[in-house]
C-alpha cells in the first residue's frame, strides 16, 4: 500500500506539472498560427537538417532541426543578411567563434542536444517544434513585456513570436544580444532594419530587468479564416 501511495503521488505530481506547463503547450499552438500565417515562407532546409521560417522581407530566417543527432552545426538558429552589419562597421573576424559568417550571411544559434528524433509518420515543421517542447523545455520561455513566447538561441539571442497575433503588432521578432556585435565594430544606432534599445525581461529573481537588445519585429497577416 505504501509503495502504491508513493507511486500515485509521483504520477499526480507529473500530471500536475504537465497541466501547469502552459508555456510548453500554448507556445506550440501559437507557433502553429505563425506557421499558418507564413506558410509560403516555411520550407525544408536540407543544408541545416531542418526547417526554415523566412521573414517577410527575406532579411532573416529562423531555422530549427528535424533531428538533433544530424544537425551539422546548430539545432536552433537564426540566419541574417550580413550587409547591414557590414555597413554599420562589422569586422567579421572579431565575432565570437560560435558566430558564423559566410556568403553574405551571419548565423547565431546553439545545440540543444545529440538525441535522434523519431516521429510517428513523416516529420513536419510543427512536429519538430513539438519535439523541442518535449525534450528541451528549458530552451523555451515567455516574455511578459511583449506577450511573446520564445526560444533561447544562446548568448542572449532569441527568436520570439506573439502569444496572440490578433492582439499584437510584433508577431515575429528576431532578437540579438548587441554586445558581441558592438565589440566587433558595429554601431547599433546605424544598423539598418534593426531597432536598438532596452527591453524589459524577467531577472533571475523574477524582478523586471532592462537589457539592451537589437530587435527585428514583423507584423504578420492573420492565418486564413482567423482574421
Amino acid at each position: 500500500m505504501k509503495h502504491f501511495f508513493i507511486a500515485s503521488l509521483a504520477a499526480l505530481a507529473a500530471l500536475s506539472c504537465e497541466n501547469l506547463d502552459v508555456v510548453g503547450k500554448d507556445s506550440a499552438a501559437s507557433f502553429d498560427k505563425v506557421l499558418q500565417a507564413m506558410s509560403r515562407n516555411v520550407a525544408e532546409d536540407q543544408m541545416n537538417g531542418g526547417w526554415s521560417l523566412n521573414a517577410p522581407d527575406n532579411s532573416a530566417r529562423f531555422i530549427w532541426s528535424k533531428d538533433f543527432s544530424q544537425s551539422p552545426m546548430h539545432d536552433v538558429m537564426i540566419e541574417l543578411d550580413a550587409a547591414p552589419f557590414l555597413q554599420a562597421g562589422l569586422d567579421p573576424d572579431k565575432l565570437p567563434q560560435d558566430y558564423a559568417f559566410y556568403g553574405g550571411k551571419l548565423m547565431v544559434g546553439t545545440k540543444l542536444g545529440e538525441e535522434k528524433l523519431t516521429y510517428k509518420g513523416e516529420p513536419t515543421p510543427l512536429l519538430s517544434y513539438q519535439k523541442i517542447v518535449e525534450l528541451k523545455r528549458g530552451a523555451l520561455g515567455y516574455h511578459g513585456a511583449l506577450d511573446h513566447y520564445g526560444i533561447n538561441l544562446g548568448n542572449g539571442n532569441l527568436f520570439e513570436w506573439a502569444k496572440d497575433m490578433a492582439a499584437n503588432d510584433k508577431d515575429m521578432v528576431f532578437v540579438l544580444n548587441p554586445e558581441p556585435f558592438i565589440a566587433a565594430g558595429v554601431d547599433p544606432n546605424s544598423l539598418a532594419g534593426w531597432l536598438f534599445g532596452k527591453v524589459t525581461v524577467d531577472g533571475e529573481n523574477g524582478n523586471p530587468l532592462e537589457v539592451e537588445k537589437l530587435l527585428k519585429p514583423f507584423d504578420l497577416p492573420a492565418p486564413a479564416g482567423q482574421a
